[in-house]
């Protein structure tokens, strides 16, 4: 070998290896709310996206996921302790709290220069910001709708369209009870467990109620009015018929085991059936009963939200690696193996996106009529507190100790006080 080509080799040795090392190591950090597999699918697929676009970059990800209410406690912790985190996962309902706190970055900016927020549902978008800013991003969700054993409503003679009015369901509760219950199988599930409001708003909203009004700035209960009274009264009903309000809640592994012929419950029931199981054998009304026919129905969306705390080191990282998560492409297959609804019209509506969760997901096309017409809870960070003054409003109705409007009236006296301090 010449001495210039031995030059000239040691050289070129030389700026590889320089250029090698001005690779910067990035590792970012994160808390998840299990199950972990959706983020050990998730995450990767964006962190080979992301680590594409920036080639002078090796970026990793460091991140614990952790069992719900532990999720909570945890995200309180970092709040505190102002612990740098990049990317978590917050539940709906805890926004208010977070962003209030400080704990959330405003993302307000970053999302209108993103320029796809006008792809998600209406919904999903107001229910990503608190105090009229984004502070996230609603990305995917899930609904609650009436599921019944067509075998089981077939025995008893009751047509699944009974099931679609409040007159129709204790009608066909009580047609069912006979068949069913020498079965030893429940006609009707009730839930008396400790998300019962969330159970409850839909009938209120069916009414035209709202579980809080603004005035000026300040938020005040709106849920002791007529239609809170008539949902209520709703709920008493099913009781003196006879159908009895379940304490213990198992999230739909109750249905699947055929221990209730008629159950509403969320979507996420569809993934406690063993696999190969003909979901033909069952039906789904993508809604809750009406008090009349011709009625529109309502229903409660719940899911999970994308954020960037306050304390984040690599925000604009982070904030890409979010957007390529929500990135149809990578975001699709998670929310086909997992049973997730899509909070973005352009999945749900468009090939081959759509197409992809219809093959995956039962009752998928029906299921997001219930999209359209589900609303969220309030992200206000009072929220925790609101709900429990109606879960006790609503367990004293259960058992009898008020009247629907007395336990209203009541709970309406506390959230006001909760709201003002």
């Amino acid at each position: 070998m010449s001495k210039k080509v031995l030059v000239s080799f040691v050289l070129f040795v030389m700026i590889f290896s320089s250029m090698a090392l001005a690779v910067e190591k990035v590792v970012l950090t994160g808390t998840f709310a299990a199950p972990a597999d959706r983020w050990n699918e998730l995450i990767p697929a964006a962190l080979e996206e992301l680590n594409k676009r920036h080639p002078e970059m090796d970026i990793t990800m460091e991140y614990e996921v952790l069992p719900y209410d532990d999720t909570r406690s945890k995200l309180i912790t970092l709040t505190a302790g102002k612990t740098p985190r990049d990317l978590v996962s917050i539940d709906q309902i805890w926004l208010g709290e977070f962003a209030q706190s400080g704990f959330l970055k405003d993302i307000t900016e970053e999302v209108n220069s993103w320029g796809r927020i006008g792809e998600f549902y209406p919904a999903n978008v107001e229910g990503s910001k608190f105090d009229d800013k984004f502070y996230s991003i609603w990305s995917w969700t899930d609904v609650r709708v009436t599921w019944y054993w067509k075998d089981l409503l077939e025995e008893a003679g009751v047509d699944p369209e009974m099931l679609k009015t409040w007159d129709g369901y204790i009608e066909a509760y009580k047609k069912l009870a006979p068949v069913t219950m020498k079965k030893g199988i429940l006609p009707m599930h009730l839930v008396g467990a400790g998300h019962s409001p969330d159970m409850w708003f839909p009938y209120l909203w069916m009414n035209g109620g709202e579980i809080l009004e603004q005035k000026d700035g300040e938020y005040y209960p709106a849920f002791y009015s007529e239609a809170g009274i008539k949902a209520l009264a709703f709920l008493r009903d099913q009781v003196e018929a006879g159908i009895r309000p379940q304490v213990q809640h198992q999230w739909g592994q109750e249905f699947a085991d055929k221990r209730f012929a008629v159950m509403i419950e969320g979507s996420w029931l569809l993934g406690n059936f063993p696999e190969g199981f003909d979901f033909n054998q069952i039906g789904m009304i993508p809604g809750f009963p009406v008090p009349e026919e011709g009625m529109k129905s309502s229903t409660m969306m719940g899911g999970w939200l994308l954020a960037i705390p306050s304390t984040s080191e690599h925000p604009e990282l982070a904030w890409e690696l979010m957007t390529i998560m929500l990135d149809p492409e990578v975001l699709t297959p998670v929310l086909a193996k997992y049973v997730y609804l899509p909070t973005q019209k352009t999945i749900a509506e468009q090939d081959p996106y759509k197409s992809t969760l219809e093959s995956e997901i039962p009752f998928f096309e029906d299921l997001m009529k219930a999209v359209e017409i589900g609303k969220g809870r309030p992200n206000i960070p009072e929220y925790p507190q609101i709900a429990e003054a109606l879960r006790i409003a609503i367990e004293e109705v259960y058992y009898g100790v008020k009247t629907p409007e007395d336990a209203l009236r009541n709970a309406s006296k506390k959230v006001e006080e909760i709201l003002i301090f």
